[in-house]
């Protein structure tokens, strides 16, 4: 079936399941087709007719479809345009369909696809919230840890599965567990990391993609990367799989020193975690949260940098950052400055380098406001002159589209529409490389880059969080940047603290311990 009013189309294919990253990536390569505006493909759900209405098309026309339809939807320059686009959908979807092995039918069930790969220890799990701990509790019984990539699962829920998996002495990670790396092998947005020393827990995404870059770009690596979710640190979860996976590596032979990264956590649940991590040395990056009395052993660190730089010494290694150019580059871009731009944007993929940029920013400058503040009162809409952060990757701005480290056409139309406000000094991006990510996004950021600093607007700032082997190329990443103007800084921290530079007209401030 397929409808039409004047350019906004809708495509439905009955009875084709897709799970939520797979519907990112048809709705990615839908919207990057010659004349398509806008492009999406949702599940014929309750929340996927909710998103077609946000975006102005009739659900009513969708009948008495099923969760399990597909529904591809457009709005395109003409008819032509939206069937390129179609297509493309239906390519990409159809694509990661599962092919029977051996002349037998695929597994339609984690237990007899658990039955059939014996060896298997894992389960990733991306499908709708209101049944991801269902299916999460199927992969328990099966015997197997689980990566709940599943975002919108009810607490309740979340407590449940991780109770259940403490007692099968078995991993949940997630909800909402974007990135793990489990022995050399990641899963979700991972970064090709080198094995290593280093054991990483994380209740941050990008948090745990920054350090395990970090160290693998300085030639130490990674034991294991594990993802625990970001309310896994919260009063209402407990840290239950925090204190698994700390025990965990506490354990592992290979790991001889353990960082803990997370989002702002409860106070009570941080101590708890922290008490576990016996008789391996530990670093923990809190964010917002660095004066807490420690364990023997465990030392604390303000940001992702210095809890990476930390991690480094604790396994022999004498890591360091080096800002050598950067005050330089900051003093020039100062002097292009007109005297009327001192405020700081940035426009962020990742959350957790949002809140760590707001803390930088905020203890050099002031108060800073996010649509995720690290102050509870510094929200959105902020007064004029604020400094803004804003975090792309938070679910108001993914709700029926894709997250921006996979499609940065909604991160570029906000920087188009304000980053060149006249008040604006410098403007942070983050640039997350790595599986699952776009396969070019410093070459589809750059030219908005460009527009950005033209004629006396703000200077732009950037990072490019990947390691060398990366599938994009991390160096041809920066360099894309660095060809229109752009500073480009080692680490997310650096990034933040010349932003900061700029707007407050002092160089010397990039060169900063972090």
């Amino acid at each position: 079936m397929t409808t039409a009013a004047g350019t906004a189309m809708i495509k439905v294919v009955h009875d084709t399941y897709a799970d939520s990253l797979l519907l990112l990536v048809a709705t990615s390569d839908m919207s990057e087709c010659e004349g398509v505006s806008w492009a999406g493909a949702v599940m014929a759900t309750p929340a996927g007719r909710e998103s077609l209405a946000a975006e102005g098309f009739d659900a009513d026309e969708l009948g008495d479809l099923g969760s399990n339809d597909l529904v591809l939807a457009v709005r395109a320059e003409d008819q032509a345009a939206a069937e390129r686009a179609f297509d493309a959908g239906a390519k990409a979807i159809s694509s990661e369909a599962p092919e029977a092995v051996g002349g037998a039918p695929a597994p339609r069930s984690i237990a007899s696809a658990a039955s059939r790969l014996s060896a298997a220890n894992v389960a990733i799990i991306s499908v709708p919230g209101s049944y991801a701990a269902l299916e999460a509790h199927h992969a328990l019984t099966a015997g197997l840890h689980v990566l709940l990539f599943s975002d919108n699962v009810p607490k309740e829920e979340e407590v449940e599965l991780k109770k259940r998996g403490n007692e099968l002495g078995l991993l949940v990670m997630g909800p909402g567990a974007g990135t793990a790396v489990l022995a050399g092998t990641g899963l979700g947005f991972a970064n090709d990391v080198r094995r290593g020393p280093v054991g990483v827990v994380a209740a941050a995404g990008t948090g745990a993609q920054e350090v395990s870059a970090l160290l693998d770009r300085w030639g130490i690596g990674v034991s294991h990367v594990i993802g625990v979710g970001g309310r896994d640190l919260s009063a209402d979860i407990g840290g239950r799989m925090a204190i698994a996976a700390v025990r965990a590596l506490d354990a592992d032979p290979d790991t001889k020193a353990i960082l803990l990264v997370s989002k702002p956590p409860n106070e009570a649940v941080a101590r708890e975690v922290l008490a576990q991590c016996g008789d391996t040395p530990a670093v923990a990056t809190f964010l917002g949260l660095d004066d807490l009395d420690t364990p023997e052993g465990v030392h604390m660190a303000r940001t992702l940098e210095d809890g990476a730089l930390a991690a480094a010494r604790l396994v022999g290694h004498a890591a360091e950052v080096s800002a050598d150019d950067l005050p330089a580059a900051v003093a020039t871009a100062i002097d292009g400055l007109s005297a009327e731009r001192r405020t700081v944007r940035g426009y962020y993929s990742g959350g957790t380098l949002c809140y760590e940029a707001q803390l930088i920013i905020g203890d050099l400058l002031g108060g800073v406001h996010s649509n995720e503040p690290l102050v509870e009162a510094n929200t959105v809409p902020a007064p004029p002159g604020a400094h803004v952060l804003l975090d792309l990757g938070a679910e108001e701005y993914t709700d029926g589209r894709p997250h921006p480290m996979i499609d940065p056409s909604l991160r570029i139309d906000t920087i188009r529409a304000n980053a060149r406000d006249a008040d604006v000094a410098a403007v942070l991006l983050d640039v997350v490389i790595g599986y699952g990510a776009h396969e070019d996004p410093a070459g589809q950021l750059a030219p908005v880059c460009q527009e950005v600093m033209a004629d006396g607007g703000p200077q732009v700032i950037a990072y490019v969080l990947g390691s060398a082997t990366d599938p994009q190329g991390y160096d041809a990443q920066v360099q894309k940047l660095r060809d229109v103007g752009c500073i480009v800084t080692d680490t997310a921290a650096r990034a933040a603290f010349a932003a900061a530079a700029i707007a407050a007209r002092k160089p010397a401030w990039v060169e900063q311990p972090a």
